[in-house]
């Protein structure tokens, strides 16, 4: 993969401007966390229907369905993290608000990771469904992944939150590069199959809802587990 400074400039700014509004939906309060995923979940679901009905074009509805497993139930395990876990705090920030967090943070650097590692050094195709993706990319970006969050995200909320989950960051960090990446190459498989770039235009250089949120749906549900039987 070529490395293209203007695509890196475009997808830097809009990524700034999607942070900012991320940043105030999850840490405001819970009411404005459940309106920010309230609104990616109505994204994606527009978003889902037009790829189903240009993959099946007539009789799509009943694939509809799939999207409770692939898109509402992640939203509603990703709202309950946030709502639920806030037992398990020891200091006057709650649990909830640095899970989702930690699992957001782990899907960006590991999004973010993979492009620059791959933009520089990558050669050998991932996988033909995701042309663009690269093994170097692939492994750079989960191995850059699990060091920053495991050694920075403590750093980072350890001076103020004692949460019981320094020692959880670098498996929740692989669980998001993995699983993440697995998400990834599903959005892009339903993408190839409608004969479509991007799942929608509301972030210039990053594509539609789908495309920015595609990681999450699929890490999620295993961070949820993985925090549920070990944690």
């Amino acid at each position: 993969m070529a490395f293209n400074v203007a695509t890196l400039k475009t997808r830097s700014l809009t990524a700034l401007i999607f942070v900012v509004f991320m940043l105030g939906g999850l840490l405001w309060n819970e009411w404005s966390f459940l309106a920010l995923f309230s609104l990616v979940h109505f994204g994606c679901w527009l978003e889902f229907n037009k790829i189903l009905k240009k993959i099946y074009t007539k009789n799509y509805l009943p694939s509809l369905f799939l999207g409770l497993p692939y898109i509402t139930l992640p939203i509603l395990l990703l709202i309950d993290l946030r709502t639920n876990w806030s037992g398990l705090e020891t200091s006057k920030v709650a649990v909830g608000i640095v899970l989702p967090l930690l699992i957001i943070f782990s899907i960006w650097i590991n999004d973010t990771m993979a492009y620059l590692v791959g933009s520089l050094i990558g050669k050998t195709p991932f996988s033909p469904i995701s042309p663009k993706k690269t093994w170097e990319g692939t492994i750079g970006g989960a191995v850059l992944c699990v060091l920053i969050i495991g050694f920075g995200f403590p750093l980072l909320i350890g001076r103020y939150f004692n949460t019981h989950l320094e020692n959880n960051c670098f498996v929740i960090a692989a669980i998001c590069a993995v699983f993440g990446t697995i998400g990834d190459l599903i959005e892009s498989k339903l993408k190839r199959l409608a004969n479509i770039k991007d799942s929608g235009s509301i972030m210039p250089g990053h594509g539609g809802f789908l495309d920015r949120f595609d990681s999450l749906l699929i890490a999620t549900p295993f961070v949820w587990l993985y925090l549920k039987l070990f944690l």
